[in-house]
């Protein structure tokens, strides 16, 4: 399996320069990535909602070291939001952040990360949208789900991701499916132990069913989060047996995959949200992406031999 090993080179620096160096290397992350700076995403913004689909903003860079790249981090997202307020989205436009920007990994993490991230919950409120937590690896789960039950205290609508390929998932789910609840289910991007998670890719599927079914059912709003298209009518078959309104769930993809699927959603009346990243450390979330499809990085490498 490439995933693995895709994700390996993620986290190193030879490999890093080596693709930076790549001449062919920004035009294939701009499909990903739209733009490194506020002022390069407000057009895709209104774009994409003029088409009538709902984005999540991510502000991408996750190697936190210290502190004070921690309150950039938060810095950043705060300047987003600053911007969106001028464009009146409201809940059209929500951010998605990694609590490891906000410094989760540094010492005394878990209280950096949630009063660096609590300023940006409040400020997206102010401006009628919302945050959510995105799942990372399952190390730090436990502090992700600590952080997002004491935000939504105050800011209930505040949403959290889960990931079906972890053996855990599917009591986190019936825990979160309640009243008012903001769940995005993905079929996760980490490399894991078999100890904790499936490694088959049948098995991820069957569990990523089975948790759907359990939102479905709950009382939350469940966010599908896939680009599989099996899954997306599965999706759509739970809601309906669950009497569910076409508001009352959504789906979300990632920019530049399957965008014409996106179109359709949105013209058939469904809620349609694009994960949108934008930034200059592009690196680990690009790499990300080619390792979770293999039809991203059979792009990437035809772009390589194309171009070199």
């Amino acid at each position: 399996m490439l995933g693995p090993v895709i994700l390996a080179a993620s986290r190193s620096d030879r490999m890093r320069r080596l693709i930076s160096a790549a001449p062919v290397t920004k035009q294939v992350v701009d499909r990903f990535i739209p733009g490194e700076t506020v002022t390069d995403i407000v057009p895709i913004i209104e774009d994409l909602t003029a088409k009538g689909l709902e984005l999540t903003m991510d502000v991408v860079g996750e190697d936190i070291t210290t502190p004070e790249q921690a309150t950039a981090a938060r810095d950043a997202y705060l300047a987003l939001i600053d911007h969106l307020k001028g464009l009146e989205l409201g809940e059209k436009v929500e951010m998605s952040v990694k609590l490891s920007m906000f410094g989760q990994a540094l010492d005394g993490g878990h209280e950096l990360a949630l009063a660096n991230v609590r300023p940006v919950v409040e400020a997206a409120a102010a401006i009628g949208t919302t945050v959510t937590l995105d799942a990372e690896d399952h190390t730090t789960l436990d502090s992700m789900f600590a952080i997002h039950e004491e935000l939504r205290k105050d800011f209930p609508q505040t949403g959290c991701v889960i990931q079906a390929y972890l053996f855990r998932t599917e009591a986190d789910a019936r825990r979160l499916a309640e009243s008012g609840s903001r769940v995005r289910l993905v079929k996760g991007a980490y490399k894991e132990p078999a100890e904790v998670a499936y490694q088959q890719k049948h098995e991820i599927d069957k569990a990523y069913v089975r948790i759907l079914r359990i939102l479905m059912e709950g009382e939350g709003y469940p966010m599908i989060g896939s680009h599989d298209p099996r899954l997306i009518a599965i999706a759509q078959e739970l809601a309906h047996k669950a009497g569910r309104k076409l508001d009352e769930y959504e789906f979300q993809m990632l920019y530049g995959i399957r965008s014409e699927e996106h179109l359709r959603l949105a013209a058939e009346g469904h809620r349609m949200r694009v994960y949108t990243a934008y930034g200059t450390d592009w690196y680990g979330y690009f790499m990300r992406r080619l390792a979770e499809k293999p039809a991203n990085l059979r792009f990437f490498l035809r772009s390589m031999v194309s171009k070199g």
